[in-house]
């Protein structure tokens, strides 16, 4: 009796840390890594992902990390002082929320300049890749020339992966979403208003209490 009161207790702290400390953030969240890279065109969208990811692991002089406030007019040599413009590999991510009133088809679309080629991935799944050299130029009349996808999503938050390679001359990339019934595509920035849940501080501190308390519980009780 003792052992089930006690993890109706543990249960209960546990989910009102979740409850009361998570909070939402009215913001997609941008990431941009970039990485030396001299590869061709792949094969396949994971070629493209396990090339990039190689690439951006090691520090290297003329490339970085980032957090662009807004995921357009994005280069390499514009992100990083004295960076690259040859031989780069992109890794984007962006981070975005969906809350059940926008759950639905939601379209995706990034104009980049990949010269050997990319790919996109949502959720970790891929959604496609394109092998031929691509450079938008900031128009999206050609297909060949960007990426354009749809998705169901439910509610809850999502990752947009896009990576890519470029051989010359790292020019300005964007990446935009439509949301169910929007009339046009609007362009992910620390104000699109996605809302994003980010747990708070406080929610790792007591969930980790909780632990404890349940660990300590199940060896006094067995």
């Amino acid at each position: 009796m003792m052992q089930r009161i006690n993890g109706k207790m543990i249960t209960g702290i546990v989910v009102s840390a979740l409850a009361v400390s998570a909070g939402s953030a009215q913001a997609s969240t941008i990431e941009v890594t970039t990485g030396k890279s001299t590869a061709g065109a792949q094969g396949s969208a994971a070629s493209y992902q396990s090339v990039v990811e190689a690439a951006v692991a090691t520090a290297t002089a003329g490339y970085g990390h980032a957090s662009p406030s807004v995921f357009d007019h994005i280069t390499n040599h514009g992100l990083f002082a004295g960076g690259s413009s040859t031989d780069i590999a992109f890794d984007f991510t962006v981070t975005f929320g969906v809350t059940a009133g926008q759950a639905g088809i939601w379209e995706f679309r990034a104009g980049t300049d990949f010269g050997n080629g990319g790919a996109v991935f949502l959720d970790g799944v891929a959604l496609g890749f394109k092998s031929n050299d691509m450079w938008w130029a900031g128009s999206y009349n050609d297909p060949s020339q960007y990426f354009d996808y749809t998705a169901s999503l439910a509610a809850g938050n999502h990752v947009l992966q896009i990576y890519g390679l470029e051989h010359c001359c790292d020019g300005d990339q964007q990446a935009q979403f439509r949301a169910p019934g929007a009339p046009g595509f609007t362009t992910f920035s620390a104000s699109d208003g996605l809302a994003t849940t980010v747990p708070e501080p406080a929610t790792y501190a007591l969930f980790a209490i909780s632990l404890f308390a349940f660990g300590v519980a199940r060896k006094r009780h067995p």
